[in-house]
C-alpha cells in the first residue's frame, strides 16, 4: 500500500540523471510531484514523462518541482531524458528501497507473467514535506492534467 495522504513523505537520497544527489528535503518550501514509473523509454512511461514535459511551464508557474523515479540506472535516465528533452530530474532507485518506502513496489502481471515491479503511482507532496495526494493506477495519457488540477487543492 502506498503512503497515505496526510503522512510525512519518506526522505530519500538518490542520484539523478547527472549523477548528483537529490534529497526530498532539498525541496522544502515548495510542492513536489514525485512520480514513480516502471521503466525508461517504454510506451506508457514515455507518454507520462512527455506529458509532464509538455505541461512543464504550468508546473513552473505553480512553483512545483517534478521528480521522476524508477529502478533504472543513472545512465539509462540520462539517455531517456536526453532523447525526449525532459526538463526535470529522473532519480535512480536501482535497489528499489525508495519504491519500498513509498509502498509502490509490488506484484504485477504482464502477458500472463507475474513479477515484482514499480506500481505506477504519483505523490503530490506539500511544501512542508507531507503527502497531500496519492494517485494510484495512473493512466499515463491523462495524468498530467489530473495532477495540475489537484495542485489547486493544496
Amino acid at each position: 500500500m502506498p503512503i497515505a495522504a496526510g503522512k510525512p513523505a519518506p526522505e530519500f537520497n538518490l542520484l539523478d540523471d547527472s549523477g548528483a544527489h537529490r534529497r526530498l528535503s532539498d525541496f522544502r518550501g515548495k510542492p513536489v510531484i514525485l512520480y514513480f514509473y516502471p521503466k525508461d523509454d517504454t510506451p506508457g512511461c514515455t507518454t507520462e514523462a512527455c506529458n509532464f514535459r509538455d505541461d512543464y511551464s504550468a508546473y513552473q508557474k505553480a512553483g512545483v518541482t517534478i521528480l521522476g523515479v524508477s529502478p533504472d540506472s543513472v545512465e539509462s535516465h540520462l539517455k531517456f531524458k536526453s532523447k525526449y528533452q525532459l526538463p526535470f530530474p529522473l532519480l535512480a532507485d536501482d535497489d528499489h528501497k525508495i519504491c519500498d518506502a513509498y509502498g509502490v513496489w509490488g506484484p504485477k502481471k504482464f502477458m500472463g507473467r507475474e513479477y515484482e515491479g514499480v506500481l505506477r503511482t504519483t505523490f503530490l507532496i506539500d511544501a512542508k514535506g507531507n503527502v497531500a495526494r496519492v494517485f494510484e493506477n495512473v493512466r499515463p495519457a491523462e495524468h498530467s492534467p489530473e495532477v495540475l488540477n489537484a495542485l489547486k487543492t493544496i
